[in-house]
């Protein structure tokens, strides 16, 4: 094996987000462990994504925290890369195009994730990474007023990409065809236009949630692929893929691997944002590193600036979760990602 970036993550906040009805949370502990424990022909994951809500990384979390969670992540030889800033009103935000205090409370927390970043960076253990945001409405709100919401989301995250230039960081928005403003790939391109920022706002792209974007749920006038498409035409896929990562590539900044079965049902309050499967679940309709090809590379050559890529894996059961072999089996198919379109340094 070759290749050693873009670094190995595998997110945390699994164990949080997506839970089943009456599933308890897996704590920040187990996810640690049981990232720390996967193992694949002697290649470990390198890191883990961190959600800045409790029961995880609280975003309120003290310099004591901070510093027992920075020791933890060294013992089991993990650094820290990309933070969840906890922007929803049910964890202390709002929304980006609500009212002057719901946009306030919008960017206190992203001040906040922003500060928390630069503390793992000064305690050694977060050597990459950008804070994930997005715009925290829904698409029915949003769609009341699509121009002018779309301007008020935009005009929040250029005031939070300020905030995170201020404090060394840059911020990426999450595709998901649940949130307003973001919910097809041509209106996350307006949203992130129009917010103008720069290297210091971009995209985060997801395979499992980004792959929706083809199918038009939410916004069928921007649908890439056929009504009733035949999952088995490699080539009207590959010319809707292209066109939709030709246009977000350049945008993007942020890569979360994952593989979708072409439903939009996720588990728990996660619905119509795409339903993340196993790494090998026969149903899945993504060739994971060829399709990762298209957000990793450019002009055949690996695309440096991401740094480190990561895991998505919300949605499954905790029984599922509490697999060590469920863990194997996605850090290997996060190593095929990286021997297909990484490199050496």
């Amino acid at each position: 094996m070759n290749n050693f970036f873009p670094k190995l993550h595998n997110a945390t906040w699994p164990g949080v987000v997506g839970k089943g009805e009456d599933e308890p949370f897996i704590s920040l502990d187990k996810m640690i462990e049981l990232t720390a424990k996967a193992e694949v022909n002697g290649r470990k994951f390198d890191g883990v994504d961190l959600f800045l809500s409790e029961p995880h990384v609280s975003i309120d979390s003290t310099d004591d925290d901070l510093k027992k969670l920075a020791d933890q992540l060294n013992d089991n030889n993990l650094a820290a890369g990309s933070l969840v800033a906890p922007v929803w009103s049910e964890t202390g935000g709002g929304s980006a195009m609500g009212s002057a205090d719901d946009r306030q409370k919008f960017l206190t927390q992203v001040r906040k994730a922003c500060e928390i970043g630069g503390k793992l960076r000064d305690l050694g253990v977060r050597p990459y990474g950008i804070v994930r945001i997005d715009s925290s409405t829904d698409v029915q709100t949003w769609s009341k007023d699509p121009e002018g919401n779309t301007k008020l989301i935009a005009g929040t995250f250029k005031d939070a990409a300020i905030i995170a230039t201020d404090h060394g960081e840059k911020l990426a928005a999450e595709g998901e065809i649940c949130w307003g403003g973001m919910h097809s790939w041509k209106w996350m391109l307006r949203t992130l236009e129009l917010a103008d920022s720069g290297d210091n706002l971009g995209f985060q792209a997801d395979m499992a949630h980004s792959m929706l974007y083809l199918l038009g749920y939410n916004a069928e006038e921007h649908r890439l692929l056929p009504k009733n498409f035949d999952w088995e035409d490699k080539a009207t896929f590959t010319r809707a893929y292209t066109e939709m990562t030709d246009a977000l590539r350049p945008w993007t900044i942020d890569f979360h691997v994952a593989q979708n079965d072409g439903t939009v049902k996720g588990q728990g309050s996660h619905n119509k944002t795409g339903k993340h499967c196993l790494a090998d679940d026969p149903n899945g309709k993504l060739d994971i590193p060829w399709a990762a090809k298209f957000w990793l590379t450019e002009n055949g050559q690996p695309r440096k600036n991401i740094r480190h890529i990561c895991w998505d894996g919300c949605m499954f059961p905790n029984e599922t979760l509490h697999q060590q072999q469920t863990w194997n089996t996605i850090l290997g198919a996060m190593i095929s990602v990286q021997e297909a379109n990484g490199w050496s340094e």
